[in-house]
């Protein structure tokens, strides 16, 4: 039974500082003073006798006990949510999946999956309207263990944040070297690796799984990132740039191999990956089962069975 100490108030607080990492964004967030979030949390901790965050060079970062708290307060708190919603959508059936994006499967799998949920929608089989939330992993993983997403598709086996949330694999997709196809790269067979350094790169953030592949890449071929980068995560922008530049962009296949085929740009001859990163579903085991979720999990599973590996 719910200790009747604990308020909503103070699991609002330490759920906002949770994602955060911060108290003064947290304060500023639920706006509050920076001493009432203070004294929330400061309560929270003598009512659970044990501390929920301690202090870094970064802000704060949860302590054991806080992340056995986050993993079971999330999750009732969206629960919590979304019965206060449905009460005030019953009256249009109003319902929504929330979905976090990586940029992996923003050009093919989910909107594919999307359209086909949408065509299930219109034939009554489900009132569910989708949103979609994109970003680097550890953000989307943050949200999905705090019950804010239902679920993270995308590359992500090699982000730290996965812990205790459970990923099921679909498929391997590997990142690519493009250029436009009229690159001074793009009909030289085989490149080497010091050559693609005279350019300039198109390549994920730091502190992203995909960014970590780029740098085991320089590592393996003995060579430095080039002194000029576009760091992005958005698709749109890395393709004009690719497009209209001399710039080389590390990518996934997924979001460039509509372009390879139109020939508008052109794979170089030089493997980034043999396999590639698993693409797949995460979710978190702790939120209440969902036949919504499932239901779009499945249809996620047939369109990367039928479209996605078929291509790869």
């Amino acid at each position: 039974m719910l200790n009747a100490r604990i308020k909503l108030r103070h699991l609002m607080a330490f759920l906002e500082v949770a994602k955060r990492r911060s108290f003064a964004r947290a304060a500023e967030a639920l706006a509050i003073t920076q001493p009432g979030i203070s004294k929330a949390i400061r309560e929270l901790e003598e009512i659970l006798q044990t501390p929920l965050f301690e202090r870094t060079s970064q802000g704060v970062s949860l302590t054991q006990a806080g992340l056995t708290l986050l993993r079971h307060a999330g999750p009732a708190m969206r629960a919590l949510d979304e019965g206060v919603s449905a009460i005030g959508d019953a009256h249009h059936g109003g319902r929504w999946l929330r979905i976090g994006a990586l940029s992996t499967v923003e050009s093919r799998l989910l909107p594919v999956a999307i359209q086909r949920w949408h065509s299930a929608s219109a034939a009554g089989q489900h009132d569910t309207s989708v949103s979609v939330v994109t970003g680097a992993s550890a953000y989307l993983l943050s949200r999905l263990r705090l019950g804010e997403l239902d679920m993270v598709v995308g590359r992500m086996t090699e982000a730290r944040e996965i812990g205790d949330l459970y990923f099921e694999h679909l498929y391997y997709e590997p990142l690519v070297i493009v250029a436009r196809s009229g690159h001074p790269l793009a009909q030289v067979t085989p490149v080497a690796a010091s050559q693609l350094i005279a350019y300039p790169w198109a390549v994920p953030p730091p502190q992203t799984t995909l960014r970590q592949q780029v740098d085991s890449f320089c590592v393996r071929h003995a060579i430095t990132l080039p002194p000029l980068l576009l760091e992005t995560l958005s698709l749109p922008v890395s393709y004009r740039y690719t497009l209209e530049s001399d710039a080389l962009w590390i990518a996934p296949r997924e979001a460039v191999i509509e372009e390879l085929e139109r020939g508008l740009l052109k794979e170089l001859a030089l493997p980034f990956e043999a396999q590639g990163g698993s693409v797949g579903i995460c979710t978190n085991v702790s939120m209440t089962k969902s036949l919504t979720r499932d239901a779009f999990c499945e249809t996620l599973r047939q369109v990367a069975a039928e479209r996605i590996i078929p291509r790869s």
